[in-house]
């Protein structure tokens, strides 16, 4: 499942709002300490009554993070828990660019406040400055195929993830007012962003694996407690269908979704196993998790078909 949403500030119309396209509508409420969006409470109101998923977002202006994160909760305190919270982390009118511990200090903020992990909105070629939070947060990645790209078709481009190891929205498309995302989750996916991290692990956060059985060894192989075999072989996979793939919590299609990855997506595995009629991949996750990755149709062990290519 993938949402479409805009993003809009103080010089926004209610017209892109009001878009048939948008799911979703994203305000921006602070700034810095000392800026309030005046049409904020406004944006928010009229996205509700239209049915959209909302989020919120505070720009980075470079002071004390600790301060910011502080100001932006204070000022949105009654709106936690109803929408997407979302640090902007850009370079312009950012004293901070470039400070790698800038936002892990913002979001530790939030986090200790609300209980909520803030999405990281960032542009692809920035996405190093804030790696040490893809433990705890998603992200939402800046990448324009053009700065009149006026349409909600998909650019035929790939976007990096980095140590995210997936994005959960590319903000893609711009033209005019507008500026336009694809998020690769669905609405109850958007629902969890927004509550406190608790209930969002409940959910998503698969029990533990127990180490798998190294049953044959000679040729690097075990079952995990899905009765999978899997292989032992190190490589990356860049997908290249135009729909995407789905990446779960299971080598099975019954295993609940992470993300759906677009095309273009890198994913770094370190075993394969032949599954369900498909042939998966197993993604290195933190906190010793995995991600896996069906990469196409098998029969009988044999690989028929690819929705992308293999590397070493």
């Amino acid at each position: 499942m993938v949402m479409y949403t805009v993003d809009v500030y103080s010089g926004s119309d209610d017209s892109i709002i009001r878009d048939p396209h948008a799911q979703g509508v994203i305000v921006k409420a602070t700034q810095g300490t000392g800026y309030v969006n005046p049409k904020c409470n406004h944006q928010w109101d009229l996205a509700g009554q239209l049915g959209k998923k909302r989020g919120l977002y505070h720009y980075a202006g470079g002071g004390s993070p600790v301060a910011e994160a502080q100001y932006f909760i204070n000022n949105i305190k009654n709106y936690v828990e109803q929408g997407m919270l979302i640090i902007d982390w850009e370079g312009y009118q950012n004293s901070a660019w470039g400070n790698s511990s800038w936002v892990r200090q913002f979001v530790d903020e939030v986090h200790r406040l609300t209980g909520v992990w803030c999405v990281i909105y960032v542009q692809e070629s920035a996405l190093n400055q804030v790696a040490n939070c893809a433990k705890d947060c998603a992200v939402w990645v800046a990448k324009y195929a053009s700065m009149n790209w006026n349409s909600w078709t998909v650019p035929d481009m790939s976007v990096s993830s980095d140590a995210f190891g997936s994005i959960a929205g590319w903000r893609q498309y711009t033209g005019g007012d507008m500026d336009r995302s694809i998020w690769y989750l669905d609405a109850n996916a958007w629902d969890k962003f927004a509550k406190p991290s608790d209930e969002k692990t409940q959910i998503e956060t698969p029990k533990p694996v127990p180490a798998p059985s190294q049953n044959d060894v000679k040729y690097d192989s075990w079952t995990d407690d899905l009765g999978v075999k899997w292989f032992k072989e190190s490589g990356k996979f860049t997908i290249t269908v135009d729909e995407g793939i789905v990446l779960r919590w299971g080598a099975t299609t019954s295993s609940s979704e992470i993300a759906v990855l677009p095309k273009g997506s890198v994913v770094e595995y370190d075993a394969f196993a032949h599954s369900g009629g498909y042939v998966w991949i197993r993604q290195p996750r933190g906190n010793g998790q995995f991600g896996y990755l069906p990469t196409g149709e098998d029969r009988n062990g044999t690989r028929l078909n690819y929705w992308g290519k293999f590397t070493e």
